[in-house]
């Protein structure tokens, strides 16, 4: 058996030790510490200091806390993309509130400024208020059409969270995702482009917002002599020890990025001629992914009847790690008396589409291997056809 192809695995630099060891041997190894200090700070630089940063120890708690900051309270409806993961709907709940789940539109696979529209006007005219917040998604680390996301928001002033947890480095415009919204949230898990371990990252330009955020993190600690709280905190806070992996990590960030979208280049050019079978793909020079994950759909009419789960399938028999697209949070069980707002797109997506094997660790070879796997099944329907 060959040697397992992961869908997306962390890929460290080297440096990471050394930041680490600095942490062990200066004894800074709890939620304070130079390298947290350092970490938001090259975020801040990155993201060409148009937000602060607030590191925590994950991409959901950015998103609670996010939701907390905006105001969001129980009873409140929440405004949220269906087609993205979990995390960036629980937090909603967490707080007391509902989802109100919004359609994909085709081109970046991400919200639908049609049906955000729809949504919030049958919204107002149901409940007689309008949400409290609209959580916008770049899926995939494909850019969303923001703007028009946010021209909806403010001609209804309702405040934006934009859910970049896979889009860091990703741009639409020129102008960098995570600075987008009224606050954003970014992953650094495992699986993300770059990575702390565990993490994530709470963005706003609202220096206001990520001074609460701080307070509410660390368990929401009064400015008292002794221990004295009058709000409700969390224990949010990133390690000062990951963060040092994530020092070493933002100092090669510009060539994960790169590397990432060579992938996508090489599955695109080894996979051309295959009828059926189609990208995930900027819509114009105004989007600029990453591509975190080269996605792609299945047209079962055009490969001569091949889906999405046999490709997956041939790929898990070859040793390759290939999964779906995210299965829609409208179709979740655990959200199916929430209200939806669309035509199915992001069904029909779900339901074609999967996930290659995206690492930049990869090798041009594991790339070739993944693409004649899917070459040979493709091919060998269509010679079965005729």
């Amino acid at each position: 058996m060959p040697p397992r192809i992961h869908l997306s695995l962390a890929h460290l630099c080297g440096k990471e030790i050394e930041y680490i060891r600095e942490a062990l041997n200066s004894n800074w190894v709890t939620t304070v510490g130079p390298n947290l200090n350092a970490f938001e700070k090259d975020i801040e630089v990155y993201l060409g200091n148009q937000s602060c940063a607030l590191a925590l120890n994950s991409g959901t708690a950015a998103i609670h806390l996010g939701l907390l900051l905006l105001g969001v309270t129980p009873g409140d409806e929440v405004v949220c993309q269906s087609f993205t993961y979990a995390a960036s709907t629980n937090p909603i709940y967490y707080l007391g509130a509902k989802p109100v789940f919004v359609d994909s539109e085709p081109n970046t696979w991400n919200m639908s400024p049609e049906h955000l529209q729809l949504a919030i006007e049958d919204r107002i005219g149901q409940t007689g208020k309008k949400p409290a917040a609209i959580i916008a998604v770049h899926l995939y680390g494909m850019p969303a059409k923001i703007d028009e996301i946010i021209k909806i928001a403010n001609q209804y002033q309702i405040p934006v969270l934009e859910d970049a947890a896979e889009a860091l480095g990703s741009m639409y415009k020129r102008i960098k995702c995570g600075t987008f919204g009224d606050i954003a949230a970014v992953s650094f898990n495992g699986n993300k482009i770059i990575t702390t371990s565990g993490g994530g990252v709470l963005l706003s330009g609202n220096e206001a917002y990520i001074k609460q955020a701080r307070f509410f993190s660390t368990q929401a600690r009064d400015a008292a002599p002794h221990y004295q709280h009058s709000h409700i905190g969390y224990n949010y806070r990133m390690s000062n020890v990951l963060a040092g992996i994530g020092r070493g990590q933002m100092e090669v960030l510009p060539l994960r990025i790169e590397r990432r979208r060579e992938i996508n280049r090489s599955y695109r050019s080894y996979l051309s001629d295959i009828k059926g079978i189609t990208f995930q793909t900027e819509p114009s020079p105004d989007f600029f992914s990453n591509y975190w994950l080269t996605a792609l759909l299945v047209d079962p009419a055009k490969t001569g009847g091949i889906t999405r789960d046999d490709l997956i399938t041939d790929l898990e028999t070859a040793n390759i790690e290939a999964r779906p697209l995210w299965k829609p949070m409208h179709l979740q069980p655990v959200f199916s008396d929430c209200p939806y707002y669309g035509n199915d797109t992001c069904t029909r997506l779900f339901e074609n589409g999967l996930c290659l094997p995206s690492s930049s660790i990869l090798t041009d070879d594991d790339i070739l291997r993944v693409a004649e796997i899917l070459r040979m099944a493709t091919l060998m329907c269509a010679r079965e056809e005729k």
